[in-house]
């Protein structure tokens, strides 16, 4: 039965696009995308890439077709700013877990710190930490580790694509690294300390970037409650639109008669396409159709199909 408090709802919306949160330290990345939902009143979201709790920076939240991009942004490198708390290890190996050992910092100059953190840029394989949502036999690591159970985690391969030193002062190490998705960075803090002879947790950690995204593109939660309180209007116009999270793809353009067919999920035949692989697929208007897979006959398979307004395109 419907209530009186449902009827009193606005009805949910089709929402399109993406919003660049910056998200703030203590909230879980799902509460922050159901704050934004709520305040966007819109049907559907999702977010790509979670943040701990205690994590800030960069969550790109997914509204309405945009969630159809979710996939491909998980796959994105990403850029963090890192402080270390050097000579103290968590159980969590960040600043909201239990102490579990000490050690004295070395005096290393900031030149040597550099030279730690170089070693680290590259391919290597990397043990995943207890406290985090993978699973092992079904059961999540870190309802594991709550317990006290350790178990054995397959290491993982990634890249660290740049490290660069910020500050080191006494206890404290600030870096910037750019890496692949699937990096731990509490772990790399981990390994970079005891490469240096001790031990150490993340202190604070802020997401400056995913994929192609800019920081000077987020929004404040802050930011986002007053824009919707002035005016939903204006909120929404703050959206990215879908294929802004795509541009590293190339672009096909398709005449009014593929672009049926494409959209329908059919194949279409290109006379000259731009190689192999996955590729951004526009209609008439340069209306932004979906995701493609080219094949070396030319043929472009549809992968994802969008319906989105033809508004707001972004440059191909």
């Amino acid at each position: 039965m419907t209530s009186a408090k449902d009827l009193a709802k606005p009805p949910k919306q089709a929402v399109n696009g993406l919003l660049l949160l910056n998200k703030p330290s203590g909230l879980t990345s799902n509460r922050a995308l159901q704050v934004v939902k709520r305040l966007l009143n819109a049907k559907k979201a999702g977010h790509t890439g979670s943040l701990d709790p205690s994590a800030t920076g960069m969550l790109p939240l997914c509204f309405g077709e945009a969630t159809k991009v979710c996939a491909y942004l998980l796959n994105a490198d990403k850029t963090y700013r890192v402080t270390a708390r050097l000579g103290t290890a968590t159980d969590t190996g960040d600043a909201d877990g239990k102490p579990i050992a000490t050690a004295e910092v070395p005096g290393l100059s900031a030149d040597d710190w550099n030279s730690i953190l170089q070693s680290f840029v590259g391919d290597s394989m990397q043990v995943p930490p207890m406290y985090s949502a993978l699973k092992k036999d079904g059961r999540r690591l870190y309802k594991l580790a709550r317990k006290g159970e350790t178990v054995d985690r397959e290491p993982r391969p990634i890249t660290v694509h740049a490290i660069a030193l910020l500050e080191v002062a006494a206890s404290r190490l600030v870096f910037r690294v750019s890496c692949s998705k699937g990096t731990y960075v509490r772990t790399l803090v981990e390994d970079i300390a005891r490469r240096a002879g001790t031990v150490a947790h993340t202190a604070r950690l802020h997401r400056e970037t995913v994929g192609r995204f800019r920081s000077e593109d987020m929004l404040d939660l802050a930011a986002v409650e007053a824009l919707a309180e002035d005016n939903q209007a204006a909120l929404r116009e703050r959206l990215l639109a879908p294929d802004v999270a795509l541009l590293d793809f190339p672009s096909v353009d398709l005449d009014e008669r593929d672009a049926q067919r494409f959209s329908e999920g059919q194949p279409v035949q290109l006379a000259d396409g731009p190689g192999t692989g996955l590729a951004r697929v526009y209609g008439l208007k340069h209306q932004f159709l979906g995701v493609g897979e080219l094949h070396d006959n030319g043929q472009l398979a549809p992968r994802r199909v969008f319906q989105v307004p033809a508004k707001n395109p972004v440059d191909s």
